[in-house]
């Protein structure tokens, strides 16, 4: 019989390692006690029109690139950043109008558009008095901390 006692959290945190450190298997055994670990590997399938999608993709990404730039370079003002990471909604609801849009005057303390994080609506006001004159994100997008959102000029 043997002494070495393994519990389903080691193998866990075995299982784990191997993943972060692309170990492909691993095998022990002691007396009648075996375990046997094997990591399912990706099958990675390279054709001859892979190059070309990858720079279809490529080239599309560096033209969004490129006009974010110079719509970042053309429109200035005052910047509404993301207060935390959540989704952007520019609406109460889908059925409403939005809160604001290009255009629009806003005075400070106005609500501009809502960040959903963690299922809780959270309501974004206004510390301009101005004019909206960019809406960088599109309506149900994923934002990141610190993201511009709008510009109020």
């Amino acid at each position: 019989m043997s002494d070495l006692k393994v519990t389903v959290e080691e193998i866990k945190e075995l299982m784990d390692k191997m993943a972060k450190t692309g170990l492909g298997g691993l095998e022990i055994s002691d007396g009648d006690f075996k375990l046997s670990l094997t990591a399912k590997e990706e099958n990675v399938v390279y054709s001859a029109a892979t190059p070309v999608e990858v720079k279809t993709v490529n080239t599309s990404i560096e033209t969004a690139v490129k006009q974010d730039v110079a719509t970042t370079e053309k429109v200035s003002g005052n910047e509404v950043k993301a207060p935390l990471v959540g989704t952007y909604y520019s609406a109460p609801s889908p059925e409403k109008p939005a809160f604001v849009k290009v255009g629009d005057k806003v005075k400070k303390g106005d609500t501009l558009f809502i960040i959903e994080s963690m299922k809780l609506m959270n309501e974004v006001q206004s510390e301009f008095d101005g004019e909206v004159v960019d809406i960088c994100v599109e309506n149900g997008s994923p934002v990141e901390f610190d993201q511009t959102i709008m510009i109020i000029r």
